[in-house]
C-alpha cells in the first residue's frame, strides 16, 4: 500500500507560481501511475495530469501549458511527485490533491477518473490579491 502526501501549497497573487510536492512512499511505488487532482469550494473534484510509471505525462484540458507535472523516481520506495504552477488565477483556488494506483490495474484513461477509495488532506492553494 503506497501513502500519499501532499504539500507545499499557499497563498500567492494573480500571475505567480507555486510547486507542489507529492511523497509517495511504499513498496512498488515505481510501478504506480500518479496525478494530481484537485477541488474547489462547492465544486467537484478535477483531473489535472497523470504522471505514469513510465513517464508518459497526460493533462486536463483547463491546463494550457500553466501546469508542469513531473516525478523523481530514483529511490524505489519513496517516489517524489511534482506540480509546477505557473501564472496562477483565482480560479485555481482549490484545495489540491495527489493519488495513485500501481499501474496493472489502472490506464491512463481511467486515471483521468480519479476513483480513489481514499483521499489524503490535500494542500490548499489560494490565489488572491
Amino acid at each position: 500500500q503506497v501513502q500519499f502526501v501532499e504539500s507545499g501549497g499557499g497563498l500567492v497573487q494573480p500571475g505567480g507560481s507555486l510547486r507542489l510536492s507529492c511523497a509517495a512512499s511504499g513498496s512498488r511505488v515505481r510501478s504506480y501511475h500518479m496525478a494530481w487532482y484537485r477541488q474547489a469550494p462547492g465544486k467537484q473534484r478535477e483531473f489535472i495530469a497523470t504522471i505514469t510509471s513510465g513517464g508518459t505525462t497526460d493533462y486536463g484540458d483547463f491546463v494550457k501549458g500553466r501546469f508542469t507535472i513531473s516525478r523523481d523516481a530514483r529511490d524505489a520506495e519513496k517516489n517524489l511527485m511534482y506540480l509546477q504552477m505557473n501564472n496562477l488565477q483565482p480560479e485555481d483556488t482549490a484545495v489540491y490533491y495527489c493519488n495513485g494506483r500501481l499501474n496493472s490495474q489502472t490506464n491512463i484513461a481511467t486515471m483521468r477518473l480519479g476513483n480513489f477509495r481514499s483521499w489524503g488532506q490535500g494542500t490548499q492553494v489560494t490565489v488572491s490579491s
